[in-house]
């Protein structure tokens, strides 16, 4: 193995101390210009690199985050680490990202890796589908932000979407258009987005005074290619529908190949909403109706609060609910939506 370039190497190379190296590298104002230009030289020229680790023994912080999401093949999610990403960079943080595939044994994994590497904060959209993952992170005292979910039950601080009001939003635009048979295609009720978002559709319901069917509320995993399955079943058991929500944009993707596999282009005449605004960054051959929160989504709010947590890990847990509108993605003119028979 190739021996690791040293401050030691770089000093016997230009002459100078080991100290005047190290300062010259960090951009102390007691070193001039030209000194650090010229070091900067050699050691670029000798393939010198800043050994982190060493840094991080000295000062306790290894400026790195761990960003834990329950699917990073949803382009929702792969977007926001983006997002994170840049944000991250500009408090001087790196990311690593660990996917927990919407499973409790994972996302435990998820949780003793990043331990192990040191970083000083977490982001964590939880699988939710118990408590015992978040306790167990409170108990290692690791600063950390729950990202798109929360726990009632929990104190924590959390960066999220207001679901009560998407699920409204996207429910109101439906029946305002005429609609009435709104099949609700959800994700399991112990995660905190899917049961407010249904809380919204209730809301929407009663508000009109259009009564709720229970067949026409569905919950299918989370994760993506678990819809056809279900919307089979609804076909071919005649459920009446005339429109569609989905828990998530890319729920929505499925449902709308099944129903252009069974109905074709009548297809057309059934407008499905979803969630998480992806068209905004991601163009798609056909399109939709979603409800999103603005460009950054959570990304920047939850860098900076955990930025925060870790700099003042003893102020007050904080909860931020970011307000979400209607994206018009429909492929069809508003005026010219068709109801289907």
């Amino acid at each position: 193995m190739p021996q690791r370039v040293t401050l030691k190497d770089i000093a016997n190379k230009t002459g100078y101390t080991v100290n005047t190296i190290s300062r010259a590298l960090n951009n102390k104002s007691d070193i001039s210009e030209q000194t650090k230009k010229y070091v900067r030289e050699i050691a670029d020229s000798m393939g010198y690199i800043n050994d982190s680790m060493a840094g991080s023994l000295r000062s306790g912080k290894t400026k790195t985050i761990a960003v834990i999401l329950s699917d990073i093949a949803n382009p929702h999610l792969a977007h926001q680490v983006k997002l994170i990403e840049l944000n991250a960079v500009e408090y001087g943080y790196n990311t690593i990202i660990l996917n927990t595939d919407e499973n409790s044994e994972h996302e435990r994994r998820a949780i003793i890796s990043a331990y192990e590497k040191r970083v000083d904060g977490i982001l964590i959209c939880p699988v939710q589908q118990n408590e015992d993952n978040i306790k167990f992170l409170q108990s290692i005292n690791i600063p950390f932000v729950l990202i798109g979910r929360y726990f009632k039950n929990l104190e924590a601080d959390a960066v999220l979407s207001d679901d009560i009001k998407a699920g409204y939003l996207a429910t109101k635009h439906l029946i305002d258009k005429g609609f009435c048979k709104i099949l609700f295609m959800s994700a399991p009720k112990y995660i905190s987005s899917a049961r407010e978002r249904l809380e919204g559709y209730i809301k929407a319901h009663n508000e009109a005074n259009i009564s709720i069917h229970n067949e026409l509320i569905h919950c299918t995993n989370v994760k993506s290619g678990n819809a056809k399955e279900i919307m089979d079943s609804i076909i071919e058991n005649h459920i009446n529908f005339d429109s569609v929500i989905a828990f998530s944009d890319m729920l929505a993707f499925e449902i709308k190949c099944v129903l252009m596999n069974v109905y074709g282009n009548e297809a057309d005449t059934i407008p499905i909403i979803g969630f998480d605004g992806v068209q905004s960054h991601l163009p798609l051959p056909f399109k939709f109706t979603s409800i999103g929160m603005e460009k950054d989504g959570w990304a920047k709010e939850a860098v900076a609060l955990l930025f925060n947590r870790i700099q003042n890990p003893n102020l007050p847990k904080e909860k931020i609910v970011r307000n979400v509108s209607l994206l018009n993605f429909d492929y069809v003119n508003d005026n010219d939506i068709i109801k289907s028979k």
